[in-house]
């Protein structure tokens, strides 16, 4: 059992959470819990004489032995009560005369109270940016657009995760020059559950290019479980910054959480009619999952369309023309990646394209 009390307890960052409690099981198991969460607590088994460790911790884990203890203390935000009778009625007067944000018993409320005490251990601020791309048919160039937008996302000094959540092509870390760079890869994480810490799981990556890179080995492995992904990718965006997913066009579990965790997905349409009816079904599929779905349209133009005319075939909003490029058109692993000079109409295209989003995200550079 769990529950707010009075108003929304995430703590603010930075600090040691503190535990004050005498139940030395208790102890144990919040001392536990810390450890899974990635945080070293300061513990007062005693008698509070806290001070300023009681109005600067970001985080106050106050055991039910405790409150007569520490009803005195200063009232602040981000004190947690924590108990384990599930059938005590009084643990919310309990709570209400300490000024407690939420009431927690264990073991129910772990899971939350891991994820409260991971915010503090992170620092968690405002999530990154997420936007996923692909293609509206086979060698749409979804990939090779992923990788310029990443680039140039951390060329503009933007923390920068790329994800490749396609098994089946090839690794974006070849295509970005990187397939010996030391760092795991996604068979690492498939037996991932719960939370997975987003600083860990950075430093943890291939940095290439001035970004970390989630990408595949050249193993057997091609699937990961949609627990992990959705661990992965909630860790990611806990860092914040940008992150860049590479979609495939086949639809699984895994795939279908990586598409609840967009901002915004991209679809990439060669500007032909085929290619539009194909990417007319991915849109559909799609669509299902992401609220904000755009079009980038790549020429050369079959006769009587352009990018407008493809956008509106689709009933998509027009996120762009993607300029045609050898880079794009013939991504070539080893050499410079897309995007990376910074100069021609790709990297242009880019920029306006994360000028724009993170305008609409209402984020800052």
């Amino acid at each position: 059992m769990s529950g707010t009390v009075t108003h929304d307890p995430r703590p603010a960052a930075g600090g040691r959470p503190l535990i004050v409690t005498e139940d030395t099981e208790l102890l144990d198991d919040l001392l536990r819990l810390c450890a899974a969460a990635g945080a070293t607590p300061e513990v007062r088994p005693g008698p509070p004489d806290i001070g300023d460790g009681w109005e600067a911790a970001p985080l106050v884990l106050v055991g039910d032995d405790a409150v007569r203890r520490v009803r005195g203390a200063t009232r602040r935000r981000g004190v947690v009560l924590v108990g384990r009778d599930q059938d005590d009625s009084g643990v919310w007067k309990r709570a209400v005369e300490i000024g407690a944000d939420h009431v927690l018993m264990l073991p129910d409320g772990e899971q939350w109270l891991v994820d409260r005490i991971a915010d503090v251990a992170e620092g968690v601020g405002r999530p990154a940016l997420t936007v996923g791309v692909i293609g509206g048919r086979g060698g749409a160039g979804a990939s090779t657009l992923s990788c310029a937008l990443a680039v140039t996302s951390a060329r503009e000094g933007l923390r920068t995760l790329l994800v490749d959540a396609d098994p089946l092509g090839g690794g974006l870390d070849v295509l970005l020059g990187g397939e010996s760079a030391e760092g795991l890869r996604w068979p690492a994480f498939a037996a991932s559950r719960g939370r997975v810490g987003g600083g860990a799981l950075e430093e943890s990556l291939p940095e290439l290019h001035s970004l970390r890179v989630l990408s595949w080995d050249r193993g057997d492995c091609v699937a990961v479980p949609a627990q992990a992904v959705r661990a992965v990718l909630a860790a990611a965006r806990r860092r914040g910054g940008t992150v860049v997913v590479d979609l495939p066009r086949r639809l699984d579990d895994g795939v279908g959480e990586a598409l609840a965790q967009l901002d915004l997905a991209v679809l990439v349409v060669p500007a032909e009619l085929r290619a539009v009816a194909a990417a007319g079904r991915v849109a559909s599929a799609v669509g299902m999952v992401v609220r904000d779905l755009r079009v980038a349209v790549r020429g050369p133009y079959a006769p009587g369309l352009d990018d407008r005319e493809v956008a509106r075939l689709l009933g998509l909003p027009l996120a762009g023309e993607v300029p045609v490029e050898p880079s794009l058109l013939r991504p070539q692993g080893g050499g410079k990646p897309p995007g990376a000079t910074g100069r021609g109409p790709l990297a242009r295209f880019c920029l306006n394209f994360w000028e724009r989003a993170l305008a609409e995200a209402g984020a800052t550079r």
